[in-house]
């Protein structure tokens, strides 16, 4: 990568790579806790579809502004601009630009995957809070970075995991905690998606104007730009973690919450591409993978979380959930409700209990604890211990075999090579420096 990145009309100039790469501690003061009735100026980095999703929903709540906006990619940050409001809004290519902006006191990272770490550890040495995307980031190494910059420089650091806010998800909770399903020795986590046939083979070619690829690439080894890298990435090692990582840390949180545990001894997971025709994806279109989980306040022996991800089968209605399995009755639980199926209910055939969604309030949970300091229900550490799972699945399936988890030091045990994996390599001069 150049030490210098290019001006873009309007966008501004940018600092150069190798000063800010190398950890910079920044001298902004910490950001002034807004009042209840300040009006909260954010500012959004990533501005593809999930960045621009986000940004309107935090536009919805009363007493918020988005006044800066930054993205790599010219024509997305242009509609952007546009939809913050226009000229009154800042548009950065450089995101480290949009850090310097003392009117911003937090922002949203809605970054590709392997871009979260990095924007998330110097928003918070900024003095900037941080609403980031799920998952938490690209390793589990970063993740602890992501846990540790939160505390270092006390910032509010919440993950996307929007069911966290949902009430009919604390309400299942509340239910499996309470007994109420008997002993649970089994919870079934699946992914559904129709992807079929995948997206073939595209050769390599020039990146679509208005792309800075080379800092796209970032902290990733450089490659030559591919439409398949760009516009499904969750399929490459080098930038994502598949729907076992980057989807199901929805479903992982959940869990963790309900079982009163957060930390696995055991993963093994196996697969392949059993569907889609010739590809150059990475990541398996099949996956099963199991899960094995300490003793704890619901599960008093363990129990196993059995992860399921089928990218090219038909979707069904529920294509995204979980199952909580217990002696006395399950539970069903999605973005559509929840459903208990008691052992009474199946032998005298009477209905199930079902609760609809009621909507989402994470935006405005993450606002809250803007004004408030207090900690966020889904923070960093949460966010960390629900993405781990996805990470320590794909190490199993990259290893070829079962993993055994150190949870306190956060290493694979006795498996030099598994463990590798744990933290990832960066392209020079990008460093993440706490």
């Amino acid at each position: 990568m150049s030490n210098q990145t290019t001006r873009r009309g309007f966008l501004g100039a940018t600092a150069t790579a190798a000063a800010w790469a190398g950890g910079r501690a920044y001298s902004a003061e910490a950001s002034v806790k807004p009042g209840p009735n300040d009006t909260i100026n954010l500012g959004l980095i990533g501005c593809g579809g999930r960045g621009t999703y986000l940004m309107s929903r935090f536009l919805e709540q009363p007493g918020t502004r988005i006044v800066a906006v930054s993205d790599i990619n010219e024509p997305r940050l242009v509609a952007a601009r546009k939809r913050a409001g226009g000229d009154t809004v800042q548009a950065y290519h450089d995101y480290r630009k949009l850090l310097e902006n003392k009117d911003i006191q937090a922002v949203i990272v809605a970054t590709n995957k392997h871009w979260h770490a990095l924007p998330t550890v110097h928003a918070c040495q900024a003095g900037k809070d941080v609403y980031l995307e799920k998952p938490l980031a690209h390793s589990i190494g970063e993740g602890r970075a992501i846990v540790q910059a939160a505390e270092k420089y006390q910032r509010i650091v919440q993950i996307g995991t929007q069911q966290h806010s949902w009430e009919q998800y604390r309400q299942a909770v509340e239910i499996i905690r309470s007994g109420g399903l008997g002993e649970i020795s089994e919870v079934k986590v699946w992914d559904y998606e129709n992807q079929y046939p995948g997206w073939g083979c595209p050769p390599d070619c020039d990146p679509p104007a208005g792309l800075d690829w080379d800092f796209w690439l970032g902290p990733a080894p450089k490659k030559p730009y591919n439409p398949n890298y760009f516009l499904h990435d969750y399929w490459f090692f080098d930038y994502a973690g598949s729907f076992q990582c980057d989807w199901a840390v929805h479903h992982y949180d959940i869990v963790h919450w309900a079982m009163g545990v957060d930390r696995p001894k055991t993963v093994v997971a196996m697969g392949g591409m059993m569907c889609f025709p010739k590809n150059n994806l990475q990541y398996p279109d099949t996956l099963d993978a199991i899960v094995e989980y300490p003793a704890g306040p619901v599960a008093k022996q363990g129990f196993l979380m059995h992860y399921t991800f089928r990218g090219g089968c038909r979707r069904e209605h529920r294509s995204h959930g979980k199952c909580f399995f217990g002696t006395k009755a399950s539970l069903i639980l999605d973005r559509g409700g929840y459903t208990i199926t008691s052992e009474k209910a199946i032998n005298d055939r009477s209905k199930d209990v079902s609760f609809r969604s009621t909507g989402d309030t994470h935006a405005q949970a993450f606002l809250e604890c803007l004004r408030s300091r207090k900690k966020p229900a889904a923070d960093a550490e949460v966010g960390h211990y629900a993405t781990i799972p996805g990470h320590l699945m794909n190490i199993s399936w990259r290893s070829g075999h079962k993993i055994h988890w150190d949870a306190e030091k956060e290493e694979v045990k006795d498996d030099p090579q598994a463990n590798a994996l744990v933290h990832k390599e960066y392209r020079a001069p990008w460093k993440l420096d706490i």
